[in-house]
């Protein structure tokens, strides 16, 4: 079996144990571990060092406006590479949905910011600022449908803030319009 990474003589940390052993990578992605496990186009020796998972940051700001002509100063290829410095494989920036744009045209921005500037994986957490029928009876579920899970609503800065209307109104008269077709309760 070939690989094209293994990581060998470290000292592995998982989620439920510590233990010696090499690491085995094909297509970034761990394959095997154990002992002895042969050769590979790259070996790393982590003799004396211990080898860990890598951090998932879930809360990011990149390229993202903070006020009228500001933006974060980081951007997809200095954030990225700072995460990975500090042990970070994988970061959520927000992206920001701004007035009358729909989620996917925000999330269609947002990737041509990331694309070719990444260092680690990078999924995005959505900020639904304009949250229209059509944001959140036809694109919000299709984009979870994709695998976009998390989302966020302001309920403090002018301009971004969703008043109790909006929440209430489109938020939980979804919910409880959807509790009484699927027969659940507080099942959203």
């Amino acid at each position: 079996m070939s690989f094209d990474t293994i990581i060998r003589g470290g000292t592995v940390a998982t989620a439920a144990d510590t233990f010696a052993c090499d690491i085995a990578i094909r297509d970034g992605r761990i394959v095997a571990l154990g002992h002895d496990l042969g050769e590979a186009a790259t070996i790393i020796d982590a003799t004396d060092r211990l080898v860990l998972p890598g951090g998932i940051d879930s809360h990011v700001h990149f390229a993202q406006p903070s006020g009228d002509g500001i933006v974060m100063a980081d951007g997809f290829a200095t954030g990225t590479r700072s995460a990975a410095f500090g042990g970070n494989t994988t970061v959520l920036p927000f992206c920001l949905q701004e007035k009358g744009q729909s989620l996917r045209e925000a999330l269609k921005h947002y990737h041509s910011l990331a694309d070719g500037e990444c260092h680690i994986d990078v999924a995005f957490h959505l900020i639904v600022t304009d949250p229209t029928e059509q944001v959140l009876g036809q694109e919000l579920p299709a984009l979870v449908e994709d695998g976009y899970t998390s989302l966020k609503v302001f309920m403090t800065y002018e301009g971004l803030a969703l008043s109790d209307r909006e929440l209430l109104e489109n938020h939980g008269g979804r919910a409880r319009d959807r509790r009484r077709t699927d027969g659940a309760r507080g099942k959203f």
